[in-house]
């Protein structure tokens, strides 16, 4: 259970960058931080990012920070992926083998705790 949360939380604040970004394209479109749409993103941001540290919070009273630590590394990966997703960015073949990279990293670190 406890890593179940710890993965939530990584998605979590991969999902709240998703949102600081569509908060920045809001601003630059609107030009202003008290439009609606612009305030709504950042205060929907602020609000996963406050919820996903008082679950990471909780995880880490139940778990060693160095066993669950490397699962955040997992942002590296999720965070782009979103991005294509969502903004339609693109990524070159050398970004692939890093996340192979990382995903190799994670699975040791985790494993030699």
């Amino acid at each position: 259970m406890t890593y179940l949360v710890a993965l939530i939380c990584v998605v979590g604040i991969a999902t709240g960058q998703i949102l600081f970004k569509l908060s920045a394209v809001s601003l630059k479109k609107s030009g202003s931080f008290f439009d609606s749409a612009t305030l709504m993103l950042l205060f929907a941001s602020f609000a996963l990012y406050g919820f996903m540290t008082i679950a990471w919070i909780w995880v880490l009273q139940k778990a060693d920070l160095g066993k669950v630590y490397p699962l955040m590394a997992l942002a590296f990966i999720i965070v782009p992926f979103g991005s294509h997703l969502v903004f339609g960015e693109r990524f070159q073949m050398s970004y692939f083998f890093g996340v192979a990279l990382i995903m190799s990293g994670i699975v040791v670190a985790v494993r030699s705790t």
